[in-house]
């Protein structure tokens, strides 16, 4: 079910922080709508944005790596909807395992909000389509402007 166990999360005022976006152009009408509520929520805290698109799911991770280097968070944004064929699955793991590794490599919150979907229903439902209880892209940047917070407070010596 959609939007089951979604926790609650307390965005942190984020006045300042850069936080680059990754939006791919496949299933654009779903990104998009991940997109517009990413850049919602990060406007909503107070984020400076750079806003970046790619051609598709395979190349968020790169362009994800560079805004690492210089922007306090990233978020990722895609839709990848399973076919008949194993492209589906080379496509996942690779895009999910680049950005973990982009994550702990740059020491840099990724909001992963790339898309994983057997349907077009499923992925239009955590995109926040007529009826959903979700968008993935708005929690995507809710998740990496809280870790920023809670790196910062954790790198001063305190905790969350």
């Amino acid at each position: 079910m959609s939007g089951a166990g979604l926790p609650e999360i307390t965005v942190p005022d984020s006045t300042g922080v850069t936080v680059g976006l990754v939006t791919s152009h496949w299933n654009e009408e779903i990104t998009g709508q991940l997109r517009r509520e990413a850049l919602a929520q990060a406007e909503e805290a107070g984020a400076v944005v750079t806003d970046v698109t790619v051609v598709g799911a395979l190349e968020i991770p790169v362009v994800v790596q560079q805004l690492a280097r210089t922007h306090d968070a990233v978020v990722a944004l895609g839709c990848v909807i399973r076919g008949g064929t194993p492209h589906f699955d080379y496509v996942c793991d690779s895009v999910t395992e680049g950005l973990t590794r982009i994550a702990l490599d740059c020491e840099t919150p990724v909001g992963n909000g790339v898309l994983t979907c057997n349907t077009e229903q499923q992925a239009i439902d955590r995109a926040g389509g007529e009826g959903a209880v979700e968008n993935k892209g708005r929690e995507a940047m809710a998740a990496a402007l809280h870790t920023v917070a809670v790196l910062k407070s954790l790198r001063e010596g305190g905790a969350e």
